[in-house]
């Protein structure tokens, strides 16, 4: 299955003269984008092979494995091109401590996680940052976060749900419960009892929008095909909430959230209550930087926080974005210029693009 990741590395070395350059300079991301073949020894190898490096005008270039054994070169045996590539068991061997971070009680210690894969305890931080777009730690709260929301849907007490879950306290838990969960654990347990969240639904070129804040800001910005199905959505996400209609000061925002869908180029400070893990915000912080008019691929937001690698991660975060037009993540497109889907519909994000390529066209007047 070809990923974004992939996508975004074969238009990288679309061209035989970057693919060249690649061999030349042995790039550690050319694995698994393409092969090389070398007609006066009739092997084929991957672009990071360590073998010497052939003449130009003898390499041929292959998609896969496949094709150049059906032009009637072999295997090269000192770089295996048929077995996984060094990059790619790095990422199995990080999916299994992953995995062992998910069932484990307590967190793993830094250098238990290290000798699991083989690697120094410095290199394994790092690597690990570089594969899931977060720290181990960071990687553990998350999950544990996940356990206590799913502990506390299923009524058990909010004490038993922090220690189930795998926080040694619960100050532990406590001291960041606002930022993991939006609002106090048993808030949370209970459906968002007590909570004020104030929304409305409107008209809009898009359809329907529905516009929902708590006394922290904007929580939600959602398109729809009617009302019922907005609402419904929202009801069910917060079943015991307080829902009301909302004070001038949230009219406001409401004035300014259409004037953002309508008006794409002018410029609004709108409150977001923005609840996510550290890594979700920091591609959502690198989203409103974007200026409409224009997109950016998914490999770029990487390179932007610093984390070339994520791009699965970064997709995975704009995917998980509740707050539409604020946080544009409709300006994110493939490496290839394709949408990628779109949370509230892909004809919407198509839509949104087209209404703001109009801001950089010169007028005729």
């Amino acid at each position: 299955m070809m990923t974004l990741s992939t996508v975004g590395k074969l238009n990288s070395f679309a061209t035989e003269s970057d693919r060249w350059e690649a061999i030349a300079q042995r790039s550690p991301n050319t694995d698994g984008t393409f092969f090389y073949a070398v007609k006066t020894t009739g092997v084929y190898c991957r672009p990071t092979c360590s073998s010497r490096r052939p003449k130009r005008e003898n390499v041929l270039f292959f998609e896969s494995c496949d094709a150049a054994e059906t032009a009637g070169f072999r295997p090269c045996k000192r770089c295996s091109p048929r077995s996984a590539s060094p990059q790619q068991q790095q990422v199995e061997r990080i999916a299994e401590v992953c995995k062992q971070i998910e069932v484990s009680e307590t967190l793993p210690s830094l250098d238990e996680m290290a000798q699991m894969v083989g690697l120094s305890p410095y290199h394994f931080h790092r690597v690990f940052k570089e594969i899931v777009g977060i720290t181990p730690k960071q990687y553990a709260i998350a999950q544990r976060t996940k356990r206590v929301r799913q502990q506390l849907q299923e009524n058990t007490t909010v004490t038993q749900a922090i220690y189930d879950a795998g926080f040694e306290t619960s100050s532990t838990f406590y001291e960041r419960s606002t930022d993991l969960l939006g609002m106090t654990p048993s808030d949370y347990q209970q459906g968002a009892s007590g909570i004020d969240i104030r929304y409305t639904v409107q008209p809009c070129w898009l359809g329907w929008v529905l516009v929902a804040a708590t006394p922290k800001g904007i929580c939600a910005i959602a398109f729809g095909d009617t009302p019922e199905t907005l609402t419904t959505q929202l009801q069910a996400d917060f079943p015991k909430a307080q829902f009301s209609e909302g004070n001038a000061e949230f009219q406001t925002w409401v004035e300014q959230v259409i004037q953002l869908i309508e008006t794409p180029q002018q410029t609004v400070d709108l409150p977001l209550d923005i609840q996510g893990t550290a890594f979700q915000q920091q591609v959502w912080q690198a989203l409103q930087t974007i200026p409409p008019g224009t997109t950016v691929s998914y490999a770029e937001v990487a390179q932007r926080i610093g984390k070339p690698k994520s791009v699965r991660a970064v997709a995975n975060a704009c995917g998980s974005n509740h707050i539409a037009v604020a946080i544009p993540c409709h300006r994110v497109v493939g490496s290839d210029g394709s949408l990628r889907g779109y949370r509230w519909g892909s004809d919407r994000k198509q839509a949104l693009l087209d209404k703001e390529s109009t801001l950089n066209q010169p007028s005729l007047f």
